[in-house]
């Protein structure tokens, strides 16, 4: 257990540049207290004194400001950086040197009973804000947007932002790749990853409103050369039945 607490505060100085001194972690780092307390929340819910368990989870919610239900896993290298209104459910798993930030939710979308939260594995980093709800997995190595709501499992190395959450980037391409060539068609950058396009659903909407004039004007154009071109046949026919007669 005491080196596991070492790797927590040494794992603090790998990610965040602010801490100055190992004083600074082990007192002023409420993340770090809350993941502690964590540990020995877990061990009295593991050992079947669950009342105990949820009164030290209480305690620390109290005294941190983040929630830890004692009946989450929750690996080695955990990061709460910030914390104030992190919540995280019971039947939560947590991989090792994953990260979140403050006001981050691992909560459920069920009343039942069984696995209810998320899975995140390995490297996972949650962004402030975001919302990870339901019991699906996010992959290794995935990141979650700030203020994502996240209702469904997030591959491997993938990057989920939005409002219902939408996969933007994936280290393996997918899904990227197989829209690269429609958005570049289209002029549509996918889901705000680049500093010009501050709003993707605004800007998605302009691109079809203007392929939609552009195949209005079209069919104007159409109709305009079919008008001409049957007045045209009128006058043939009409010089046709002259000569004759």
């Amino acid at each position: 257990m005491i080196g596991r607490m070492r790797e927590d505060v040494q794992t603090i100085f790998e990610r965040d540049p602010a801490a100055r001194s190992i004083w600074e972690v082990v007192f002023a780092y409420p993340g770090l207290h809350a993941v502690w307390w964590h540990y020995l929340a877990h061990w009295c819910w593991t050992h079947r004194l669950k009342w105990l368990g949820r009164f030290v989870s209480h305690i620390s919610r109290w005294v941190t400001g983040i929630e830890i239900h004692p009946g989450a896993t929750i690996g080695r290298r955990f990061f709460i950086d910030h914390g104030f209104g992190v919540t995280i459910g019971e039947t939560t798993v947590i991989g090792d040197d994953c990260t979140v930030y403050q006001g981050v939710t691992l909560g459920g979308t069920s009343w039942n009973p069984g696995k209810r939260h998320p899975t995140l594995e390995n490297d996972v980093i949650v962004g402030a804000g975001a919302k990870v709800l339901g019991p699906f997995t996010v992959g290794r190595g995935a990141r979650i947007g700030s203020n994502a709501v996240v209702v469904k499992e997030v591959p491997p190395g993938c990057t989920a932002v939005g409002v219902p959450a939408k996969l933007v980037k994936c280290k393996d391409a997918t899904p990227e790749d197989r829209r690269k060539e429609t958005a570049d068609r289209i002029g549509f950058e996918m889901y705000g990853v680049t500093q010009d396009m501050p709003d993707p659903v605004a800007r998605g909407i302009d691109a079809m409103l203007d392929h939609i004039d552009a195949l209005e004007r079209r069919q104007d154009q159409l109709e305009s050369l079919t008008e001409r071109l049957s007045a045209r046949l009128d006058e043939r026919a009409t010089d046709t039945e002259t000569d004759k007669a």
